[in-house]
């Protein structure tokens, strides 16, 4: 699978540094390997939208949008059962204008929020017109674009820390210096979701010979073992704290069938999950 890098590979112009793109597609997607060089709003407007990043996960409908921080990520997309058509209002902009922003509108971040990579938010009217006026600027020539793209860059902003609070303009600017700090938090926040150690390895700007060395060093077993473990885990709990039946949740935690679950359950366990 060939990683996406974007914006380049969307062909906007280079020195722009805050830019907008109406991007369609017939075409689904599945976990595919996105570089995003710059921060980006992706405004759903048909189909759904799944996000991994390596702190953090996001799945969205078309009522909903995304904020994601620059970096490594994991994308899906499914098209809308309805015009069988996937659609996104691309915004991209760098840290450079994050740090603009900052200065110009004076923020401070007395209070340290909890970081992450991406964010999710719900439309409602005021957002609505938003995205109908960034459509309408993506028509208009270069040289408009550019000046009007700054000004709605400022406006989204403002109204979303009005809206939300200013933790997701701390995730902008903040960087974990510490990298096994950042490696460790990308097993820990993602083992409970369904990625394979290429797609961990990806998330970790690792390869996945890297990954695995990196893993056992910190973990003194392998991935799979590791992983499998805690979603066994997860299994147990959800069978003896929330009720549910084996056949509702081996899906949910990793397994393709039923019996190769009950298989690998009672080999922790010593017992079936519904004995269980």
């Amino acid at each position: 699978m060939n990683t996406i890098i974007l914006p380049d590979d969307l062909n906007l112009n280079s020195s722009i540094s805050i830019c907008a793109y109406d991007y369609s597609s017939n075409k689904e997607i599945s976990k595919q390997q996105i570089v995003l060089n710059k921060n980006t709003f992706s405004f759903l407007q048909e189909g759904t939208k799944e996000v991994f990043f390596d702190d953090s996960s996001c799945s969205i409908n078309s009522s909903q949008f995304l904020l994601m921080k620059s970096g490594h990520c994991l994308m899906t997309e499914k098209l809308s059962k309805v015009s069988e058509h996937y659609r996104s209002i691309l915004f991209f902009f760098s840290n450079e204008d994050i740090l603009k922003f900052i200065r110009k509108f004076e923020f401070d971040f007395a209070n340290k929020a909890t970081l992450c990579s991406a964010y999710s938010f719900d439309y409602d009217s005021f957002l609505n017109r938003f995205v109908d006026s960034l459509t309408d600027i993506t028509k208009l020539s270069i040289t408009v674009q550019q000046k009007m793209l700054k000004l709605k860059f400022e406006e989204i902003l403002l109204y979303l820390i009005d809206l939300k609070g200013e933790s997701f303009l701390q995730s902008l600017v903040y960087e974990i210096d510490n990298q096994n700090q950042k490696f460790i938090q990308t097993i820990e926040r993602n083992k409970l979701n369904k990625l394979t150690i290429k797609e961990l390895s990806f998330l970790s700007n690792m390869s996945v010979s890297s990954f695995k060395r990196e893993f056992e060093k910190y973990y003194h077993t392998s991935p799979s073992k590791w992983f499998q473990d805690k979603r066994l885990q997860h299994a147990a709990f959800l069978l003896k704290n929330k009720s549910k039946r084996p056949t509702e949740i081996f899906a949910e935690v990793g397994y393709e069938s039923l019996s190769s679950f009950i298989q690998a359950f009672k080999g922790k366990y010593g017992v079936t999950p519904k004995q269980y």
